[in-house]
């Protein structure tokens, strides 16, 4: 059982989201600097900055100024796209709307890193960002998710200015269970303007 798992863990960092979960969730696709997966691993820091191209494209596609920016990145475990944004995403979004809080265009992100953040949130006028990504595989399971959620994110914002909520898959918070929460959570964000250690 331990082998299975840890030959599970190692399958979700290398493996690619396939263009059809892409397509089932109806959103369209943009990548990092990241040429493939190899080198979003050995190089981190191309995965959170895009082309000039690809920031250009953003803009052209998504809807400007919303209150929320929420958008699915690969991160760590490419299996944890399929396994809980079909649930957790709508989850969120209605939760949001029955607020009165805008959200922009969803889209996903390969080759992802959570600091892509600090290049959407000012490219797409957002005052709040909220990054759904695959995380760290471990024993436990290979499919789960973290919320990386940041008030005015920017290029200098530092990691303590975020506000996450982890853990989320069938085996910890449930993907609709965890929508509950961030929506909770962007209020309060929204409502301070401030996130991460400041929020507390």
């Amino acid at each position: 059982r331990f082998l299975a798992d840890q030959a599970a863990a190692s399958d979700a960092v290398f493996s690619e989201v396939k263009k059809e979960v892409i397509e089932e969730l109806g959103v369209f696709e943009v990548k990092t600097k990241c040429k493939d997966k190899y080198e979003m691993l050995t190089r981190p820091d191309f995965g959170r900055i895009f082309e000039e191209d690809t920031k250009e494209y953003l803009k052209e596609h998504c809807k400007l100024n919303p209150d929320v920016q929420i958008y699915f990145g690969d991160g760590l475990s490419a299996p944890a796209i399929k396994a809980n944004i079909p649930d957790l995403y709508p989850t969120l979004v209605l939760g949001l709307e029955d607020k009165g809080i805008t959200t922009g265009t969803p889209f996903f992100v390969r080759y992802c890193r959570v600091n892509t953040a600090r290049t959407i949130g000012p490219l797409l006028k957002a005052k709040v960002v909220c990054v759904l990504i695959g995380e760290r595989p471990g024993m436990l399971t290979s499919e789960s998710m973290s919320a990386y959620i940041a008030y005015d994110a920017r290029p200098d914002m530092s990691e303590s200015d975020y506000t996450v909520v982890s853990n989320i898959s069938k085996h910890g918070i449930p993907p609709v269970e965890a929508a509950a929460h961030i929506v909770d959570l962007i209020e309060e964000i929204l409502m301070k303007k401030k996130s991460g250690v400041a929020l507390k």
